[in-house]
């Protein structure tokens, strides 16, 4: 039986060796840049050529002085199977906790790990989560882990949210994210419901082919994808008795 460790880091716990991990885990795994990332030879990636990260932005973008930054990672048997980062910020008197980036390995993929690693994210006092994602597998994950299930994503909360939210945020492609979609302009006729343009042009080939299976399986609210859009999401913390996780650590012999 796999044994699946979870640990949950303050910012200033981070050290230069989880980051080389971390840094190697996004590099080999995020994705690859998409045909739209444009540019001249020598200044931008290439198309195909994967989406890469040094440990030093990762620390200036991610674990910021000043902030409460959270990093949580999941090991499995002993190897880096996924990790998460989160940043919060105050926001009209409210807690925001924004997850800014998720990742699994792909061999540890649909096993529950980013539910479980989102899980970790979590801490009382929390009122509000946020996710920029093209991926609508992680925003189903990022649902089920911060959400109600017995409540639907709330759209209306999110029209008269997010703006707010995000021209506060400390973290620099949140803040300058451009909403996008009928949510938010009801003249817009994209399809796109509740998205952002980041200007991230990641490839799109293995979101979409998600995305299709949702829709298949389910009434997606959060519209089409579009390049170098994101899908983007706001939930409302739902009040628990004690803390999913206020230690660094905790382990599971199984997947969540």
């Amino acid at each position: 039986m796999d044994t699946t460790v979870y640990e949950r880091f303050d910012g200033a716990q981070v050290t230069d060796e989880m980051l080389v991990g971390a840094t190697r885990l996004f590099s080999e795994n995020y994705g690859v840049w998409g045909d739209h990332v444009g540019g001249g030879p020598g200044r931008y990636p290439k198309a195909g050529s994967r989406v890469r990260l040094s440990k030093e932005r990762l620390r200036a973008d991610y674990l910021f002085d000043g902030v409460l930054c959270t990093y949580v990672r999941v090991m499995v048997n002993g190897h880096l199977a996924g990790n998460a980062f989160a940043c919060r910020w105050m926001s009209d008197g409210k807690t925001v906790c924004w997850v800014t980036q998720l990742v699994v390995h792909r061999e540890y993929r649909q096993r529950g790990l980013a539910l479980g690693l989102l899980y970790q994210l979590r801490q009382d006092g929390d009122d509000i989560y946020g996710l920029m994602s093209s991926h609508a597998a992680a925003c189903l994950a990022a649902i089920k882990a911060f959400g109600s299930p017995m409540k639907p994503v709330d759209l209306n909360f999110i029209r008269e949210h997010a703006g707010s939210i995000m021209a506060v945020s400390p973290v620099a492609y949140v803040k300058d994210a451009r909403l996008r979609g009928s949510l938010f302009d009801q003249g817009n006729a994209s399809g796109l419901v509740s998205s952002v343009d980041s200007g991230f042009f990641v490839d799109h080939q293995e979101p979409l082919q998600a995305l299709a299976w949702v829709q298949e399986a389910m009434d997606w609210p959060f519209g089409e994808l579009h390049d170098g859009h994101e899908f983007v999401i706001l939930i409302e913390s739902r009040r628990r008795a004690r803390s999913t996780s206020q230690s660094p650590k905790s382990a599971s012999k199984d997947s969540p």
